[in-house]
């Protein structure tokens, strides 16, 4: 029985299969990424499919075939995206090489006969390779389209994303391996994120731009004129106001990462409320009212917070060979 690992396959299949000498160097995948780990251990969860069906995105399930000594190992993979759609193919292992460093290579040919699969074949590797007190884990891919020009066209929006998805899986597989911090722990927390930070940005822009910006006669003004303002100083603040929530939303987007902007929000939310609860408790005994709503801000901010502390991301990735 040969293993996922591809033990007992030929290496010279690995020296003269195109699949290493052939990648493109501009256009192949390319992502590496450091883990503090011994070797054997990421060798076990990458080599064993059913552990690298958990981290990897690529794939729902992976199931390889029986096969003897001497003979390239096969596997069957499936990728499942709801509604009864899927996506399968095959994956053949060319070979295996280890170095007296320490360093290991495995390489592989995949391809898929499925209509639905923008991938017709590929080829690519995987490397570990032992350095100081990490392993630099390693892979470089690249695959032909089918459809003609259509596919190579579709392909200018797929390739960037199934380049970000093996980064992604790559820190995944990273915090599994250093931290034990499983890949459905951190596929858990980062729905989390998304949701909270992605609401937040909602929220904040939402109020930004249509009760104070657009639609300023509907209350906004009256509450800053409640508390002490004359009008004209009150509609100049609700417009800075606005402004500086929308702008505030979009720093929730492009600084994605950033927990400061989530912890930041916890204290500016309840001073909000300062003014609201001192010129116009009336408010407060109205339904969806402003309590509830900055509450729930913090909480979400909360939640956003601590689910982000270790989270996987492609940017500790390196996508471009040193």
């Amino acid at each position: 029985m040969c293993v996922y690992g591809f033990k007992g396959c030929s290496n010279a299949h690995l020296r003269d299969s195109p699949s290493v000498g052939t990648l493109k160097a501009v256009a192949s995948i390319y992502v590496e990424v450091p883990i503090r780990a011994p070797i054997d251990r990421i060798w076990e969860l990458t080599q064993n499919p059913e552990l690298h069906q958990r981290w990897d995105l690529r794939f729902t399930s992976i199931d390889y075939l029986p096969c003897e000594d001497g003979v390239a190992q096969r596997f069957l993979y499936e990728t499942r995206f709801g509604l009864g759609l899927k996506i399968s193919g095959t994956g053949e292992s060319v070979g295996e090489v280890n170095k007296p460093d320490g360093t290991r290579t495995s390489a592989l040919k995949f391809g898929s006969d499925d209509r639905l699969s923008l991938i017709r074949e590929g080829s690519g590797y995987w490397q570990y390779e032992p350095v100081s007190e990490v392993v630099k884990f390693r892979t470089r891919y690249d695959y032909a389209v089918r459809y003609g020009f259509l596919g190579r066209a579709l392909d200018f929006v797929f390739r960037p994303l199934i380049g970000w998805a093996t980064a992604w899986s790559f820190d995944s597989l990273r915090l599994w391996a250093e931290k034990e911090i499983s890949p459905e722990q951190s596929h858990a927390f980062g729905l989390i994120h998304l949701l909270s930070r992605s609401t937040l940005a909602f929220i904040w822009f939402f109020h930004g731009m249509v009760p104070k910006l657009l639609f300023p006669g509907t209350g906004e003004v009256g509450i800053t004129v409640a508390s002490g303002f004359p009008r004209a100083l009150a509609t100049q603040i609700d417009t800075i106001a606005g402004v500086a929530e929308c702008g505030f939303a979009l720093l929730l987007v492009v600084f994605w990462r950033s927990r400061f902007l989530l912890a930041v929000q916890v204290p500016v939310l309840l001073a909000m409320l300062v003014p609201i609860v001192l010129f116009q408790p009336a408010i407060l005994a109205k339904p969806f009212q402003p309590v509830t709503l900055n509450l729930a801000m913090c909480a979400l901010a909360g939640c956003g917070w601590i689910v982000s502390k270790e989270l996987p991301s492609a940017g500790n990735c390196l996508r471009r060979p040193e």
